[in-house]
């Protein structure tokens, strides 16, 4: 069960929710979850493409930043990464592990400080012939969690939001003669 308010442009909707104790109206933990969804005019292939190509986010992607190319997306290996929430702001540098990769379906990694965890999910789903949606979530927790996230919640809500329509518009663009 989970709290959730929605939030939605012309082109992605984003969610912030938090978990609930089963039967409960109180929150279990601290554990809000950003939430970004988008439908791009592409096959779910190019779409992948573009998310793991790291290598290539400063072409399009505003929210992540690759700080080492020679670092890869592998299961079990760590690649150093920096985010800007807000266009203009300083950078926060971070280095996830990879948890989980699944070609053209999935992309999971986990962060993590001093009482602080991010999850971040990207998931990919064939919604229509050369249709793909495009899911970014966010997972937080920890018992810091509850003093950073007043300071980041709406920033990082829209960085996600951000990213998830620059991906949009990239593939839709870039890839449009390849398929």
């Amino acid at each position: 069960m989970s709290l959730s308010s929605v939030c939605e442009d012309s082109s992605s909707v984003c969610y912030l929710h938090t978990v609930l104790a089963p039967g409960s109206w109180l929150p279990l933990t601290a554990m809000p979850s950003f939430y970004s969804e988008v439908t791009i005019n592409a096959p779910r292939f190019a779409v992948w493409d573009a998310l793991v190509r790291k290598e290539e986010w400063h072409r399009w992607n505003t929210f992540l930043y690759d700080c080492d190319p020679n670092l890869l997306i592998k299961p079990g290996g760590e690649i150093f990464l920096s985010l800007r929430r807000l266009e203009g702001e300083d950078e926060t540098e971070f280095q996830p592990r990879i948890l989980l990769v699944q070609p053209n379906h999935c992309l999971r990694w986990i962060s993590k400080g001093p009482g602080f965890k991010s999850e971040q999910v990207f998931e990919l789903e064939d919604v229509g012939p050369n249709r793909t949606k495009y899911i970014h979530q966010e997972r937080i927790s920890g018992l810091l969690s509850k003093m950073f996230l007043p300071f980041i919640r709406r920033d990082e809500k829209e960085g996600i939001r951000r990213m998830a329509r620059q991906i949009k518009r990239y593939v839709e663009h870039h890839y449009r003669r390849q398929w």
